[in-house]
């Protein structure tokens, strides 16, 4: 069972950027799609952006095209989330996870089956 643990949260003024990684303890890496989530107080998860696992597709949400990018290092065992130009409403508890099923990373929480910890990112206005 892999273990994933997300690092590079905190507090950034908006317009400001921030890089999160999540290291997984398994290899070989290369056969999950992973996925970047995020979860408000009193709101359902919601998807980010994942990236498939062979051929590096992405699929993004609309709220943050253009302003995240997600990248892996199979070699690392590490996927990696930039965020540039943030937003206060890109406040929340930020969550990598790991598909092991599809290849291609859903844009669902169903779709995967494991998960980090979280790392908080608050973007002050």
């Amino acid at each position: 069972q892999v273990q994933l643990v997300e690092s590079g949260g905190g507090l950034v003024q908006a317009g400001g950027s921030l890089r999160l990684s999540c290291a997984a303890s398994e290899r070989p890496f290369n056969k999950y799609a992973m996925g970047w989530f995020r979860q408000v107080p009193g709101k359902e998860r919601e998807f980010v952006v994942a990236i498939s696992r062979s051929s590096g597709s992405t699929t993004y949400a609309d709220s943050v095209k253009g302003r995240f990018t997600i990248s892996r290092d199979d070699a690392k065992s590490t996927v990696y989330l930039q965020m540039n130009s943030l937003k206060p409403e890109d406040t929340a508890v930020y969550y990598c996870a790991a598909d092991s099923t599809t290849g291609w990373g859903v844009a669902k929480d169903f779709g995967y089956d494991y998960w980090g910890q979280g790392t908080q990112v608050t973007v002050s206005s």
